[in-house]
């Protein structure tokens, strides 16, 4: 067969199968039309050839990477309450002179369209040259529909100005804005009647999230969004047990969720459902060390129960200012304790189970589309303990 490419003289680690990095000492991957059509022992493909060839001279070669948990469009920053926290100042004070999730919100609405891919793109780039191909984006910080569009209409903008898969996810109900204040069953009114059919009708959502929590939204209010989401024929996420266990694991474990992120509250009763309903755990150990938490989520429980476990930046401007995949698997390392294969695992097959895209990306194999991380090192242990230092040699998406 003639391809297009031929990336040659790898230790590849395909990710292929339901376990493992699938690592290949001397490996070779195919692409032709942006898909792979070989990747494995360069032994077992001698009737191939190709327009260009690519010696790789014994670099590893990754599926690229994928951040599969951000908030990357927004306007404005939180560096000073970060200061203020600092000094001394609580995270409800804060709030109470209108900071937090608000401050945000506020800069967002003020902010135009172009005004928000300008400002993500930094954002974007640092992600990207960390070897990142597929990058989910949520809303929230618009929290009405003209501002939610917004933002959605951001974050697809961001697709045509880069190489890169943009996954969109509705968080609507992320907080409850002002002019609701004291009504949140009617904000959820209004989330499920209007902004979300007016957003679909529009091709601007993939899923749908929302923060079940008790400075969120309570379990039946987080079942009316999934309900409506369902209606539209959407998949659902949920930011569930991060700061106690409002069940919100097992409840979107009932609504088939892609995944349940955070968890560090999550019972094993919650993991239990999460299995059964092959829902993903999205672990953010940036949000866990920015915030100085100290409840773990329970890895060894995950593990146990074979729940697949992404992790990602959870770039956002208040707990998780985090524009690095890489660091965000160190940190799962050192602070969560797992592995080098869970924590490259966690980047690419199991990020995109979390976003439901499998089948398209996540592992190097045959009808695939051919997304390389292309890495100056020999082990991939050395992705994951290395901190400051970016060892990508390239980055390849669709094949070029």
């Amino acid at each position: 067969m003639h391809c297009d490419r031929i990336w040659r003289n790898a230790r590849l680690a395909t990710l292929a199968g339901s376990e493992g990095l699938g690592l290949v000492a001397n490996g070779l991957v195919a692409c032709r039309d942006g898909l792979v059509v070989y990747a494995g022992p360069a032994d077992d493909a001698s009737a191939l050839s190709a327009t260009e060839d690519i010696d790789c001279q014994g670099r590893l070669v990754t599926p690229g990477l994928i951040d599969c948990h951000t908030h990357l469009v927004y306007a404005g920053n939180r560096a000073h309450e970060f200061e203020q926290r600092l000094n001394g100042v609580s995270y409800a004070e804060i709030a109470r002179q209108g900071g937090g999730i608000l401050s945000t919100v506020k800069a967002t609405r003020a902010a135009s369209e172009e005004a928000l891919v300008s400002a993500a793109l930094p954002r974007l780039d640092a992600l990207l040259a960390e070897g990142v191909t597929t990058v989910e984006i949520k809303s929230g910080y618009g929290l009405s529909l003209e501002h939610e569009r917004k933002q959605l209409r951001a974050a697809r903008a961001l697709a045509r100005e880069r190489r890169v898969g943009i996954s969109t996810t509705f968080l609507g109900a992320h907080a409850l804005p002002p002019e609701f204040a004291g009504r949140a069953d009617d904000y959820i009114t209004e989330i499920c009647a209007n902004m979300l059919p007016a957003l679909v009708k529009e091709g601007l959502v993939d899923a749908v999230d929302a923060f079940c929590e008790h400075i969120g939204f309570s379990l039946e209010q987080t079942k009316r969004v999934f309900n409506a989401a369902n209606l539209q024929g959407l998949r659902v996420k949920l930011h569930a047990e991060q700061l106690s266990n409002m069940h919100g694991a097992a409840m979107a474990a009932a609504f088939r969720a892609l995944s349940a992120d955070h968890l560090e509250f999550v019972d094993e009763a919650g993991i239990e459902a999460m299995r059964d309903a092959h829902t993903a755990a999205v672990l953010l150990p940036g949000a866990f060390y920015f915030l100085r938490e100290t409840r773990m989520p329970p890895i060894d429980l995950l593990r146990e129960h074979g729940v697949a476990m992404a992790i990602a930046t959870d770039c956002n401007p208040g707990t998780s200012p985090l524009t690095s995949i890489l660091m965000a698997m160190n940190m799962a390392a050192t602070l969560f304790r797992m592995t080098v294969d869970e924590c490259l695992t966690g980047v690419t097959r199991a990020a995109a189970q979390a976003l439901g895209i499998s089948r398209r990306v996540g592992t190097l194999e045959p009808g695939k589309q051919c997304d390389l991380a292309i890495w100056n090192v020999e082990r991939p242990a050395e992705l994951v303990c290395a901190m400051g230092l970016n060892p990508l040699h390239a980055r390849i998406w669709k094949g070029q």
